[in-house]
């Protein structure tokens, strides 16, 4: 006796796979999103304190209240929304792409919105850095070239 296996999705009918293994796939996805926003910020940071381009106190008080927070909602929600989205789109594919697909593009998903980051915040070119370490572009010598600046 054979049990009866659905063509299109490679398992049981009406088997959907055990809830905590979901919902574990979901918190990693999301602490995967804020650990990308912190990495994201420090790198930023590290960018604006060594230039001194946009690190004076006030700048500082912005970027502690407004751009890290944005940045650290930014990476989350997108991660949530690309692997919430993903996970709908690959509902009737089978089991094996059904976690390599959404863990794919939310992978994708972060790195665009990481770089975005890097190359809006990271850099701020219009302003005068002062610490004489930087050209007048403020990408520090260290800053990756991988990374648009």
């Amino acid at each position: 006796m054979s049990i009866p296996v659905d063509a299109r999705s490679g398992r049981a009918p009406g088997v959907r796979g055990p809830a905590f293994l979901r919902g574990l796939a979901g918190a990693g996805v999301g602490v995967g999103g804020l650990a990308t926003g912190y990495g994201t910020t420090i790198l930023v940071a590290a960018a604006r304190s060594y230039c001194d381009a946009a690190w004076e106190p006030q700048h500082r008080f912005a970027f502690s209240i407004i751009d890290w927070p944005g940045m650290e909602l930014l990476c989350l929600v997108a991660a949530v929304a690309v692997w919430v989205g993903a996970r709908r789109l690959t509902a009737e594919l089978p089991i094996a792409w059904r976690g390599i697909v959404p863990a794919a593009l939310v992978l994708l998903a972060l790195a665009v919105v990481a770089i975005g980051c890097f190359a809006l915040l990271g850099t701020p070119s219009a302003y005068h850095g002062d610490s004489g370490l930087c050209p007048p572009s403020n990408i520090p010598p260290w800053w990756p070239s991988w990374l648009p600046a």
